[in-house]
């Protein structure tokens, strides 16, 4: 897990790691990760959140209003 910027400290987003197709996101005090995939959360949002997670600004608020429930896992 790479640990997330978060440059202007409002974000619930800890941590991510980037896969080929996917990104998977740690958020605090959650119990686990979650994975968003190009099969449920499309190709388009996934490479917009590897975006905004490598720059540590507004990850947190994307997931919430493009894909928040659309993880694998």
């Amino acid at each position: 897990m790479k640990p997330y910027a978060d440059i202007d400290n409002d974000s619930g987003v800890v941590g991510y790691e980037i896969g080929d197709t996917s990104i998977t996101v740690w958020f605090a005090g959650a119990a686990r990760a979650y994975s968003y995939s190009y099969a449920l959360a499309g190709q388009a949002h996934v490479e917009r959140m590897k975006q905004l997670a490598d720059a540590g600004d507004g990850l947190n608020a994307y997931i919430n209003v493009h894909v928040k429930y659309k993880y694998d896992r």
